[in-house]
């Protein structure tokens, strides 16, 4: 059967015909898979606002099937990386922004089914929902035709980010970044400086300055926590200290 009308025969409500007129072709192309079973597919793309049976349970599966496959990668990529380092790569492979960010890319927002309610309050754009429709999918993937294609599906996905990678620095933040930096080079740490707090109490805009001594650097962030604003300001300091020294 053709990816488009795909769905529709496992359809029993008025949604039939929105999900008749998709085409999936490009998407099964994006993964490097055709899904065979039409009711998995739809299981992976259908959020509990849209009816029973949902993805939760599928994402259940996809979720631990993505973290021992993205285990194996890191694994097989960094023969040397302690177990520390490799927990570290893998949490920020698979954390919700990160998913979101590839399920975005997949556009995986124009295929989820959603009900009238969350679909007009924008779920097709949240990322709690594109991130689990994504680990539904590898679950689906895993049902249907097991481990190793799904290996192969997350490699095709995951390999590019993978490649080229800098383990001592992904998925930290900018101030442990610094911080580290300067260590190395036995620097003083930074010192953060609060500029401005404005607007009102649950809607406040942070301004921090971040001054390294030695190297002649002020930054400045701006941010709507203080947390965020160090955040920035260390990570504008981090690159130019790496530029001029």
């Amino acid at each position: 059967m053709s990816s488009r009308k795909f769905l529709a025969r496992n359809l029993k409500r008025k949604d039939a015909r929105e999900v008749k007129e998709r085409d999936y072709t490009i998407f099964f192309r994006k993964i490097g898979y055709v899904f065979k079973r039409s009711d998995l597919f739809q299981g992976a793309l259908t959020h509990r606002s849209f009816g029973f049976p949902n993805n939760e349970r599928l994402e259940f599966l996809g979720d631990s099937v993505l973290n021992c496959t993205i285990s194996i990668l890191l694994y097989k990529h960094f023969p040397f990386l302690p177990e520390g380092d490799l927990t570290r790569l893998r949490a920020n492979f698979v954390n919700q922004q990160a998913l979101y960010q590839l399920a975005s890319k997949l556009d995986i927002g124009d295929l989820v089914l959603l009900g009238d309610g969350e679909r007009k309050s924008g779920g097709y754009r949240r990322p709690s929902i594109l991130a689990d429709a994504l680990e539904a999918i590898i679950g689906a993937i895993y049902l249907e035709s097991g481990f190793k294609e799904v290996e192969q599906v997350v490699t095709g996905l995951y390999g590019p980010m993978i490649q080229g990678l800098d383990p001592d620095t992904f998925g930290k933040d900018p101030k442990t970044l610094l911080q580290e930096y300067l260590q190395s080079r036995k620097i003083e740490l930074p010192e953060y400086c609060l500029l401005s707090a404005e607007g009102n109490t649950h809607a406040q805009t942070f301004h921090v300055e971040c001054v390294i001594a030695r190297f002649h650097i002020r930054t400045t962030g701006e941010g709507t926590s203080r947390r965020r604003a160090e955040q920035e300001a260390a990570r504008q300091a981090y690159e130019l200290a790496v530029e001029r020294h």
